[in-house]
């Protein structure tokens, strides 16, 4: 009961950042939908960290449409992915 308490509390304390998960998916779904399945194809060239990267990018978006756009922690985030892809495509091209 303890755990489910403290779960609970924390997801109490998030939803005020990110506003309600159900709202949040919609968003974040519809976002990976258009990335994933566009008609360029190019989707599917992408490295892995590519793909992951631009899917966390757009749950971030999501957080940031659905909670409150002025969190600071989404926008580093976003940076950080990209940054992430950058750093390894900036070395492999050394």
């Amino acid at each position: 009961m303890t755990d489910n308490v403290n779960v609970n509390a924390i997801l109490a304390e998030r939803g005020k950042t990110h506003g309600k998960f159900e709202d949040h998916a919609k968003i974040s779904q519809d976002l990976k939908t258009i990335l994933h399945y566009s008609d360029n194809e190019k989707w599917e060239l992408l490295s892995n960290d590519q793909k992951e990267a631009l899917d966390m990018i757009a749950h971030k978006i999501a957080r940031i449409l659905n909670g409150n756009a002025d969190y600071v922690d989404h926008w580093a985030d976003i940076a950080g992915y990209a940054t992430l892809v950058s750093n390894r495509l900036t070395s492999e091209n050394s």
